[in-house]
């Protein structure tokens, strides 16, 4: 690691240390710092993927650190670099127990005899060697879990702003990584992670949509039962036919005060029919369709496309795509004039409009259930959720904040990596066909509504 990116994660971690400090004295419920390092906690916007993601602090959040997706943010081309969260370095993480013995893993800068980019070899041995078992472990627990759920927010007293306090799917991988460590602790207790931007952190109630891109999964180096594992889940699912399919997804709707969660499982379930109308959820606030968000997130996955076609030799097997936007409403002053002829003050809720950046209570919906219709889609859709398949009225706010970004390189592969057997040319045409299908089917969801 270079020395001004060293330098960079020192003042990260000294900047988040002080923000703790300031914290502690609020929070003595609730210990979220310990002497000399930062405690990690779970990312509450993880909606996909299988690593475990962790609260560094409100604007960056970290993850194991895998080789190939370090080289990756290390050396990857400026023209990709405002699609990507932005890399802030290395930590070393621990596993630790606090006074009152609870596991926790805890951020400290990287010691200057300690190589960036050495590998967790004990982390990668486990997943290689007991990854058999852990998919058969998750396949079973999956099988009782509901793939589609609703939380309700809670508001706190003294904050109207509803509050997220855990999301199923990053709760499982926080817990699957504490145990793999925990398994660890008597042969290793140091382990790498890399920091990253929290694309989250200016939104009030995040709404993330995890979409993994591409034809194929698998990476080059993956063996004959993984390839062959891989490429049947890419055919039972949108993967084939359309190049993307649903990865993950959590969504506020402001009607019921609820944020729906869908995981990975029911996107593979997915048929096209099935994926469009999950899109059309996702951008739904429950009351109406957020049309205003569109267009920003069409002119960014263009520009995206663009950007795809000029990297030579790039191949994004297994990454995801995230579309981020706050869901929250905000309180909106207004003036009317009464019938005495005097003015009269009102409040009036309305959903988030800035601009382009570069619940306790828990129910299971079926597999199939959808709250609203995809445009087009014939009846069935509404016969699925039970409404008139009438879609809402659109609105046409302007200016959102909406971001999209690519995230997870672990497979990632180009001309540049010397270490690799097979070099590819030309543009990774599958993560490209993807990218087109998407935008055609947010481009039919937009001249729906303006229709």
């Amino acid at each position: 690691m270079s020395p001004a990116v060293e330098a960079q994660a020192q003042e990260a971690m000294e900047a988040e240390q002080k923000q703790k400090q300031q914290q502690q004295n609020q929070l003595q419920h609730q210990p979220c710092y310990m002497e000399k390092g930062v405690m990690l906690e779970p990312f509450v916007h993880q909606v996909g993927g299988h690593s475990c993601v962790l609260r560094f602090g409100e604007q960056t959040i970290c993850k194991p650190l895998i080789p190939r997706e370090h080289q990756f943010y290390k050396s990857l081309p400026a023209a990709m670099r405002k699609f990507t969260p932005q890399y802030r370095g290395v930590v070393s993480v621990s596993f630790e127990e606090d006074e009152e013995e609870n596991l926790c893993l805890i951020a400290y800068p990287l010691c200057s005899d300690q190589p960036a980019d050495v590998e967790n070899k004990d982390s990668s041995a486990d997943k290689d060697k007991s990854g058999h078992g852990v998919q058969d472990y998750m396949e079973l627990e999956r099988s009782k879990q509901a793939e589609v759920l609703r939380y309700r927010l809670e508001h706190s007293h003294s904050n109207a702003v509803p509050q997220l306090k855990h999301n199923p799917w990053s709760l499982k991988c926080h817990q699957q990584q504490l145990q793999r460590m925990k398994e660890n602790a008597k042969h290793r207790n140091q382990y790498k992670f890399i920091l990253l931007e929290n694309l989250t952190w200016r939104h009030t109630v995040p709404c993330v949509l995890d979409l993994k891109m591409g034809t194929r999964q698998h990476g080059d180096d993956a063996s004959e039962e993984k390839k062959a594992i891989h490429t049947r889940k890419c055919q039972q699912s949108t993967s084939a036919s359309i190049g993307v399919r649903l990865g993950g997804m959590q969504v506020y709707h402001s009607d019921s005060g609820q944020l729906i969660f869908m995981n990975k499982y029911h996107g593979r379930k997915l048929n096209l029919p099935g994926f469009k109308e999950a899109l059309f959820q996702f951008f739904h606030s429950g009351r109406r369709l957020r049309r205003e968000l569109l267009s920003p997130v069409l002119s960014r996955l263009r520009e995206m496309q663009a950007a795809l076609e000029s990297c030579e030799s790039y191949r994004f097997y297994s990454s995801s795509l995230l579309i981020i936007y706050d869901g929250a409403q905000h309180r909106k002053h207004t003036r009317r004039r009464a019938d005495d002829g005097l003015s009269e003050d009102e409040d009036e809720e309305v959903e988030a409009e800035p601009k382009m950046d570069e619940g306790e209570d828990e129910e299971e919906e079926g597999e199939g259930a959808g709250a609203f219709g995809f445009p087009n889609n014939p009846a069935p859709s509404s016969d699925r959720s039970g409404g008139s398949g009438v879609s809402p009225p659109c609105s046409d706010l302007h200016s959102p904040v909406v971001d999209v970004r690519m995230i997870d390189f672990a497979h990632t592969t180009c001309k540049h990596y010397c270490e690799d057997s097979v070099v590819h040319e030309g543009k990774d045409s599958g993560y490209i066909f993807g990218l087109q299908n998407l935008i055609s089917i947010i481009s039919e969801l937009e001249d729906h509504c303006t229709d």
